[in-house]
């Protein structure tokens, strides 16, 4: 089980948010983000902040860093690490598994990822026949997106997507993400698009947008 730093916005927590962190970050990197997304009127809610395992980074020297996946490639159809990949959604489904034994059912638990992190969180989605509350993809894109109607299964596309990107983002380029979110929505999801004028970051008027996407989660709950 991966290491995490958990918040919880009030006591006996009714929803889960699972939120993994980018390259070379860990799981402190998103922790401050709590106070400015949460409202008052929402129920109580764990975050839950892992730390991605350390590896070599193949385009930084083999630089060993906090890493969902090694990145093999500057071509972004072949660059995510396949086996990364997949040892990553393995380790989300654990988290997952470990909020329900918590008493967290999957229809009240949001995955949110960050670049590397929502990557991961979009490769997960697609592979969950069991619905989770929704999906948050922040600066990120879909790996392996050739192969994503492949790899869907029955189920998945119940789960809403928000997705967030920043139209000068030197890292992942708009159009990439433009495009993964055009094939999750051919796929059948219901995919909530928002782009803003910023690099690889996060802004406040989408912290803001997140926040009343999972209100409108919590309502439907």
């Amino acid at each position: 089980m991966l290491e995490t730093v958990e918040q919880e916005t009030g006591a006996s927590p009714e929803w889960s948010v699972i939120w993994l962190h980018g390259l070379g970050a860990d799981g402190h990197d998103f922790a401050p983000i709590v106070p400015e997304l949460v409202r008052p009127h929402w129920p109580a809610i764990r975050f839950v902040f892992p730390h991605a395992p350390k590896r070599p980074v193949s385009i930084n020297n083999g630089m060993p860093m906090r890493a969902w996946y090694d990145i093999v490639s500057m071509d972004f159809r072949s660059r995510a690490d396949a086996k990364g990949v997949a040892e990553s959604v393995q380790q989300l489904e654990a988290l997952i598994a470990r909020e329900q034994a918590r008493g967290i059912p999957a229809k009240r638990i949001i995955l949110a990822g960050f670049s590397q992190g929502g990557a991961i969180i979009l490769s997960a989605g697609l592979k969950r026949s069991e619905p989770v509350a929704g999906l948050v993809a922040l600066s990120t894109y879909l790996p392996e997106v050739d192969a994503a109607p492949a790899q869907l299964v029955d189920g998945a596309i119940a789960q809403p997507i928000f997705m967030a990107h920043g139209s000068a983002d030197p890292v992942i380029p708009l159009q990439i993400a433009e495009h993964s979110a055009q094939v999750l929505t051919s796929l059948g999801f219901g995919v909530e698009w928002h782009r803003y004028a910023m690099a690889h970051q996060v802004c406040g008027e989408e912290i803001q947008a997140l926040g009343d996407w999972l209100q409108a989660r919590f309502a439907q709950a």
